[in-house]
C-alpha cells in the first residue's frame, strides 16, 4: 500500500527548490502576482516535514488566474480548482523527485496572514516547534496511509499556534471537518429547529452536491454558518444564514452575507434568492435585496410570514 504520509527531517535544500519555483510561477501568472510566500513545514528549518513546497502566490485578481490554468498545466500542474477552501485556487505538480502544492489567494485574503504567521511563528519559537515536529511525527506513524486523519489530527495544536500568533480574520470555508459538522448540526438546532419544536429534517443536504454548507470563522472560532442552494439558470438560494448570539451586532453578519454572494459570483450564479422572516426584512432590506420571486424549483413547503427577496450579482 503507497505511504501517504511520510515525513522526514528537515531538507536545507527546501529553500532553494522553492526560489527556482517560485519563479517560474511568477513568470506564468505575470503582472497580476504581487508576491509568493514559501508556506507550511518546508518553510521552517529544523523542522520535520513531508517533502512537499507549499507555496502562496498573492495575486490582485483570483478570477484572472483561471485563465491561466492551461499555461500552470503546461508546466506539469494539475489545476484542482478551490479544492475544498473557498476563493483559493489549487495547483499540483510532482517533477523531478520534487512535490509542490500552490495555493493561490487574492491580496487581502485572510488566509494568507493565517499561514504566513503561523510560519513565521514556528521559525521563531523552539519549543512549539519542537512540539508540532513531535506531533506531526506521532500521526503520520498513526495515519500513514489516511492524509486526512493526519492533517484533522493537527488541528488543535494548528489553531493553539494560530491564536498566539494573532491570526484573528474572517475566514469563510466549506464544512469539512468533524467539528464544523458538529457545529453546523448545533447551529440549525438551536436557531431553526428548536422553536419550531422539531428535529431538523434536512441533514440529508450534509450529502448533497447542490447543497453548500459554509461556516464562518473568526480565528479558530466558528462564528456563522449558511445553507446554500444551487439552483439551474445561474440561481442559487440562502437557505439559511445566521451569526452565533454571542458575536451579533458587530457587523459579522452583514460581512459574511457578501462573502457568500461574492463566492456565489464567482461560480457563475446572477441571483441569490432568500424567504426572510418579518424579522429579517430590514437586514436584507439595507443590503440591496427587494422583493423578488422564489420560485423554488424544489417546491419545499414554506412558512406563510416568510417574505420572498433576492438580489442581481455584481461584481463591485
Amino acid at each position: 500500500m503507497t505511504r501517504i504520509v511520510k515525513i522526514i527531517p528537515y531538507n536545507p535544500d527546501w529553500p532553494l527548490i522553492f526560489s527556482k519555483e517560485a519563479g517560474l510561477i511568477k513568470k506564468i501568472l505575470g503582472d497580476n502576482c504581487l508576491c509568493i510566500h514559501h508556506i507550511g513545514s518546508t518553510s521552517v528549518p529544523d523542522l520535520p516535514a513531508k517533502p512537499i513546497i507549499d507555496m502562496i502566490p498573492v495575486v490582485k485578481d483570483i478570477m484572472v488566474v483561471d485563465q491561466m490554468a492551461s499555461a500552470m498545466e503546461q508546466h506539469g500542474y494539475q489545476a484542482k480548482g478551490e479544492n475544498g477552501m473557498l476563493f483559493r485556487r489549487f495547483f499540483q505538480k510532482t517533477e523531478n523527485g520534487n512535490a509542490y502544492n500552490i495555493h493561490i489567494y487574492e491580496e487581502g485574503n485572510p488566509e494568507i496572514e493565517r499561514h504566513v504567521k503561523f510560519r513565521d511563528w514556528m521559525r521563531t519559537h523552539e519549543n512549539d516547534r519542537k512540539a508540532y515536529a513531535k506531533l506531526k511525527i506521532e500521526l503520520a506513524e498513526k495515519y500513514p496511509n489516511d492524509l486526512l486523519s493526519y492533517v484533522f489530527g493537527k488541528e488543535t495544536f494548528v489553531a493553539d499556534i494560530d491564536t498566539k500568533a494573532g491570526a484573528n480574520g474572517l475566514r469563510i470555508v466549506q464544512a469539512l471537518t468533524n467539528r464544523e459538522w458538529e457545529t453546523i448540526r448545533n447551529f440549525r438546532q438551536k436557531y431553526f429547529f428548536d422553536p419550531a419544536s422539531t428535529l431538523d429534517p434536512y441533514t440529508w443536504t450534509f450529502e448533497h452536491k447542490d447543497h453548500i454548507h459554509l461556516v464562518l470563522y473568526k480565528g479558530h472560532t466558528i462564528i456563522g454558518y449558511a445553507h446554500i442552494q444551487l439552483w439551474p439558470n445561474h440561481r442559487a438560494a440562502l437557505r439559511i444564514i445566521v451569526i452565533d448570539e454571542s458575536y451579533r451586532g458587530e457587523g459579522f453578519g452583514s460581512q459574511f452575507l457578501k462573502l457568500c454572494e461574492r463566492w456565489l459570483l464567482q461560480q457563475g450564479m446572477k441571483t441569490i434568492h432568500t424567504q426572510s422572516s418579518p424579522n429579517a426584512f430590514q437586514f436584507y432590506n439595507v443590503r440591496g435585496y427587494i422583493q423578488m420571486p422564489f420560485n423554488d424549483p424544489d417546491g419545499y413547503e414554506t412558512d406563510p410570514r416568510d417574505i420572498e427577496m433576492g438580489k442581481v450579482l455584481q461584481r463591485l
